[in-house]
């Protein structure tokens, strides 16, 4: 696909609208992606009003693209229709646990990228929102998400009013191990993030920060000791919430 080595992250958006059959038939589209036991254990909310918008808006930190964008969409793993579906056709599930979690979150993970690569290729710009697993509660309760659906990947999603240059990547060597895993060296780590170290854009971020290093600018700020453990803890209560611990 072409848009793959050309694809941007957009957050500004026009106000043109995404038709909505076009939407439906990327839905459609993407249910060809790989899924475990062939069971699709996603579903995704798609949400166009602006008042539901509003309201998922605190949960993704007010980031201006979920109010600004035509559509979000949020994508869950979802073991629920599975689980009603045994339970109907006088079979016994056992989805109820972590391991379920892990397969149908990434059966939505899964579909969440081949929706985006579809939508990029019919010109539509998209944001992969991180904020979803920061706070599940939150978006769970606007969502009204029964017990065995947990979000796990938000998107906004429209047409692009930007161009934004494309974020920098780690060289494929960074990444790929033969045979078996190879550690990092100091000297690899050195070889591995030059690049990205001394792109002038990231020179500025970390001197805007008052840090010395790149590195830095993420443990110490950005994703924190502190706020990645009370996150995690958040998580595992959501997902005692919606029954899978």
């Amino acid at each position: 696909m072409k848009t793959v080595n050309s694809r941007r992250t957009i957050r500004k958006y026009s106000r043109k609208i995404v038709p909505e059959n076009l939407l439906r038939t990327l839905l459609e589209q993407a249910e060809r992606t790989p899924t475990m036991g062939n069971l699709q254990l996603y579903s995704v909310v798609i949400t166009h009003d602006t008042a539901m918008k509003a309201k998922l808006a605190p949960p993704h930190f007010n980031q201006p693209m979920v109010e600004g964008a035509p559509v979000v969409l949020t994508f869950c793993a979802d073991f629920r229709r599975t689980t009603l579906w045994a339970e109907n056709r006088k079979a016994a599930p056992g989805y109820d646990n972590f391991l379920s979690f892990l397969n149908a979150a990434t059966d939505a993970l899964l579909y969440c990228q081949t929706f985006c690569n579809l939508a990029e290729e019919e010109g539509l710009g998209t944001c992969f929102l991180g904020t979803t697993l920061y706070n599940p509660r939150a978006i769970i309760e606007v969502l009204q998400l029964p017990r065995l659906v947990m979000p796990v990947a938000t998107i906004t999603l429209g047409w692009p009013d930007e161009h934004p240059a494309q974020p920098d990547r780690l060289p494929v060597d960074s990444l790929v191990h033969d045979e078996t895993y190879c550690d990092y060296t100091p000297d690899r780590i050195d070889r591995f993030y030059v690049e990205k170290e001394n792109l002038e854009a990231n020179r500025h971020f970390v001197e805007l920060n008052g840090k010395e290093t790149l590195a830095q600018v993420f443990t110490d700020l950005r994703y924190t000791k502190r706020d990645n453990e009370a996150m995690s803890a958040g998580l595992l209560d959501a997902l005692r919430q919606q029954g899978f611990l």
